[in-house]
């Protein structure tokens, strides 16, 4: 079950991991975009930490608190498409206190889709879609927690490795569609890390 107590556990884990990863985030994100990834990331996760002892338990109402705060503290594309996915996520557990585990792929198609209508992309185009389409894939039916937890890992890290050869397809990165053929997707890397230390596993 997640609840509350879960919710700021992982944002406990997620703020420490994005302090850490920053410097790598802004480099591989510095080859193609504006090299602030790193940045968005640590503001955005510090400001929904710093917050985070007057969460409700209300989850809907806590995923919004967080998407607000991410949206305060950055103008980036990405930051803003992460804040759409959380408030996607809050929608749908207005009212709520936990979930179970078999809802993680109902709730990651639905950022997934609210983050498409927001930036625009198609699935495949080499971005943070393709890496939340391949998690809500391979959660479907799925309930043990743990067995979400890996699966959501999994796809995460193959999907980032197969679009490595791929050209980048979207956003400033499309002009380095060459160069792009042999790096990881700055999105998909950080949502990986994302995945990994909401998951425990960073």
């Amino acid at each position: 079950m997640i609840d509350r107590d879960a919710l700021l556990g992982a944002i406990a884990r997620l703020t420490a991991a994005m302090e850490r990863e920053a410097p790598a985030l802004n480099e591989i994100d510095g080859a193609l975009g504006d090299g602030d990834l790193g940045i968005t990331m640590t503001r955005g996760m510090q400001a929904v930490a710093s917050g985070a002892a007057e969460m409700p338990a209300d989850l809907g109402q806590a995923l919004l608190r967080c998407a607000q705060a991410f949206t305060k503290t950055s103008g980036s594309s990405y930051g803003t498409l992460f804040a759409t996915g959380l408030m996607s996520a809050a929608k749908a557990l207005k009212g709520r206190e936990s979930l179970d585990a078999s809802e993680v792929s109902g709730l990651i198609a639905g950022a997934r889709d609210a983050m498409q209508q927001r930036g625009k992309a198609e699935i495949g185009g080499k971005t943070v879609l393709d890496s939340l389409d391949a998690m809500a894939k391979a959660t479907v039916g799925l309930s043990d927690p743990a067995e979400v937890a890996r699966a959501a890992r999994n796809a995460a890290q193959e999907a980032m490795e197969a679009f490595r050869e791929k050209p980048a397809t979207v956003g400033r990165a499309r002009i380095f569609a060459d160069k792009s053929r042999t790096m990881l997707d700055p999105g998909m890397l950080a949502m990986t890390r994302i995945v990994e230390a909401v998951t425990g596993e960073a």
